[in-house]
C-alpha cells in the first residue's frame, strides 16, 4: 500500500515536471535525438594524423584544390575582372547577338529575372549570415585562433568551386514561357548528365540533391538562423519567459512570410537594400573595435598563424583537428562547393554563364576572407583580454571568467560589448538582418529544390512555404547544440551530390570561361 502511494507520487511528480518544462524545452528534446544521429551520419570520419576527418571536408577541399589549378588560380587571375562584371563594366557584352570570339552565336537568351548585382547580394545574403558571427564563434571556441587561418585557407580555395557551380547554374538553366528561371545543380546534374549519355544517373544524382537541399533550407538556411536571432533578443533584453524563442520564431515566420510570397524578383529587391547596409554595418563596428585594440592585433595575427599549425587549445588531433574546425565552419558559411549559390545565380540576366561565374567567386571572399577573418579578429582579441578560455567547451558553449558558459552569436556579442559597452544591442541589429536576409534567400532555394521534385503548381508552392515558416519558429525555440548537429549536416550533405556533378562537368565551365574571355579581349 505504502509503496503503491509512493509510486503514484512520484508518477504525478515526473508528470508534473514535464507540465512544468517551456515550450521551447519540450521542442528540443523532441528534435535532439535526429539533429544527432543526422551529424553523426552526415560526417562520417576517416582517422588522419590523430584526428578524425569528416569524409565530406576531404571531397571538398580537393576538390577546391583541383579546380584552383586547373582554372589556373581563376580565384586571383580573375578577380578584378569579377569585380568589373558586378560594376556593369560588361553589361554591352550582354547585348551583342553573337559570340564574336568564338565566330558564331554561341551564346544564351539573354533572359533572366535579375541583374549581376541583384543575384550577387541574393546570393551573398544566403552566404553572409549568421554563420560569419555565430560559425566563427564556435570554430574559435573549439579549435583557438588558428581556425581562422583555415577558414581563411578554405575560402580562398571556394572561391574556384564557387565560379564552377555558377557557371554551370546559368549555363543548364531552365526558363519557363512566362520568363521565369529554375536552375542549380538540380539541372545541371539531371541536363548535364544527359548531354553525356548518362541521363539516368543524372536524374538520381539530380533529386537526392533536390531533397537534400529542402532540408538545408529549413535547417542551416533557416532554423540555425532564428535561433542565433532568437538567443541575442532574448540575452540583450533579459527575456526569462520559457517560451520566448517560439514567440520570436512566430514573429520571424510573419515578417518572412510577407516577402518570400513575392519570390525571385521581390527577395532581390530586398536583399540588393539589406545587403550592403548590414554589412557595412557590421564591418564598421569590427574595424572600430580593432582600430581600438591596435597594441594587440599584431600578437592577435600572430596567434591566428602559429596556432593554426601549434594549436593550445584542446582540440582533439592537433593541427588536423584545428584545420577541420576552421574547413568545416567555412563551409558551412560560404557553401562553396555545396552548389546553393548557383540556384540564385541561375536568375541572372546573361547571355554568357562565365559572366556569372566570374561574379560568384566574389562570394567566399566577401564572406569568409573578408567578414569571417574580421569576426575572429575581435573574438580573439577578446580571448587576449582574458574575456574567456577556448578549449574549454561544453554543448558548443566556452567558460567565462565568471564561470558561466556563453557560445556562438553570444560570445561574439560579448566580444564587442567588450569593447564598446553597448555596442551589443548594434549587434542585435545587424544579427537580426543577417538572419533575415539569409533566411528569404534560402526560402528560394529550397522552394526551387522543392519545385523540381514536386512541380510548379501554386498548391505545391505554398505546401512548401508552409513547411518553411514552420522550421522558422522550431529553429527559435530549440538549442544551439541542437540547430549546430542538424543544420552543419544538411549544408555538408548537399557536397556529396554537388561535387560529384561538378567534377563531371567542370570541362563546360571551361569552356564558357575561354568564350567569354576572347569575347571581352576581342572587344577591348
Amino acid at each position: 500500500m505504502l509503496f503503491g502511494t509512493l509510486l503514484q507520487l512520484a508518477i504525478s511528480h515526473q508528470k508534473k515536471e514535464v507540465l512544468e518544462l517551456g515550450l521551447d524545452e519540450k521542442i528540443n528534446n523532441a528534435f535532439m535525438p535526429f539533429a544527432t544521429w543526422w551529424e553523426d551520419f552526415i560526417l562520417s570520419e576517416l582517422p588522419v594524423l590523430g584526428a578524425g576527418i569528416p569524409i565530406v571536408l576531404i571531397l571538398l577541399i580537393a576538390a577546391a584544390f583541383f579546380f584552383t589549378v586547373h582554372f589556373d588560380f581563376v580565384n586571383i587571375k580573375y578577380f578584378p575582372l569579377a569585380v568589373q562584371v558586378v560594376r556593369g563594366a560588361y553589361d554591352n557584352l550582354e547585348k551583342l547577338g553573337a559570340d564574336k570570339a568564338g565566330g558564331e552565336d554561341m551564346a544564351q537568351d539573354h533572359s533572366g529575372e535579375v541583374n549581376h548585382f541583384q543575384a550577387l547580394t541574393t546570393a551573398v545574403s544566403g552566404t553572409v549570415g549568421l554563420g560569419n558571427i555565430a560559425m566563427v564563434a564556435v570554430a574559435i571556441s573549439i579549435g583557438g585562433p588558428g581556425a581562422t587561418f583555415w577558414m581563411i585557407v578554405a575560402g580562398f580555395l571556394g572561391m574556384s568551386s564557387k565560379f564552377v557551380e555558377c557557371t554551370l547554374g546559368v549555363k543548364y538553366r531552365d526558363i519557363d514561357t512566362d520568363g521565369s528561371v529554375f536552375g542549380g545543380p538540380m539541372y545541371y546534374l539531371s541536363r548535364g548528365f544527359k548531354q553525356r549519355g548518362h541521363g539516368t544517373l543524372g536524374k538520381i544524382i539530380a533529386a537526392i540533391f533536390a531533397i537534400l537541399c529542402v532540408g538545408a533550407s529549413l535547417g542551416g538556411g533557416n532554423a540555425f538562423q532564428t535561433n542565433q536571432a532568437a538567443a541575442q533578443i532574448i540575452s540583450r533584453f533579459n527575456i526569462e519567459s520559457p517560451s520566448s524563442g517560439t514567440v520570436i520564431g512566430v514573429l520571424f515566420a510573419i515578417l518572412v512570410g510577407i516577402v518570400i510570397i513575392g519570390g525571385i524578383k521581390r527577395i532581390a529587391m530586398v536583399t540588393e537594400k539589406i545587403v550592403p547596409f548590414m554589412a557595412a554595418l557590421y564591418v564598421a563596428a569590427a574595424l572600430f573595435i580593432i582600430f581600438l585594440n591596435t597594441a594587440i592585433v599584431g600578437e592577435a595575427f600572430e596567434r591566428i598563424l602559429s596556432e593554426a599549425f601549434s594549436p593550445r587549445a584542446t582540440v582533439t588531433g592537433g593541427f588536423v583537428g584545428v584545420m577541420v574546425q576552421g574547413f568545416r565552419r567555412a563551409a558551412f558559411s560560404n557553401e562553396a562547393g555545396a552548389g546553393s549559390a548557383a540556384i540564385a545565380h541561375s536568375a541572372v540576366k546573361t547571355k554568357y554563364p562565365a559572366s556569372e561565374g566570374l561574379v560568384g567567386l566574389l562570394e567566399p571572399f566577401i564572406d569568409t576572407v573578408v567578414i569571417c577573418t574580421l569576426t575572429a579578429l575581435v573574438i580573439v582579441i577578446f580571448n587576449i583580454n582574458g574575456g574567456f578560455a577556448y578549449g574549454d567547451v561544453v554543448n558548443q558553449q566556452v567558460l567565462l571568467p565568471n564561470g558561466t558558459r556563453v557560445g556562438g552569436v553570444n560570445l561574439t556579442s560579448l566580444a564587442f560589448e567588450n569593447t564598446i559597452p553597448g555596442s551589443s544591442y548594434l549587434l542585435v541589429l545587424a544579427v537580426v538582418l543577417f538572419a533575415f536576409s539569409t533566411i528569404i534567400s534560402w526560402s528560394y532555394y529550397g522552394l526551387q529544390a522543392w519545385k523540381y521534385l514536386f512541380g510548379r503548381a501554386k498548391f505545391s508552392d505554398l505546401l512548401y512555404k508552409v513547411l518553411f515558416l514552420g522550421f522558422t519558429v522550431l529553429g527559435a525555440a530549440i538549442t544551439l547544440d541542437a540547430v549546430i548537429k542538424f543544420s552543419d549536416a544538411m549544408i555538408l550533405a548537399l557536397v556529396f551530390p554537388n561535387i560529384l556533378g561538378l567534377l563531371f562537368l567542370y570541362p563546360e565551365a571551361k569552356a564558357e570561361l575561354v568564350k567569354y574571355i576572347k569575347l571581352i579581349k576581342g572587344n577591348a
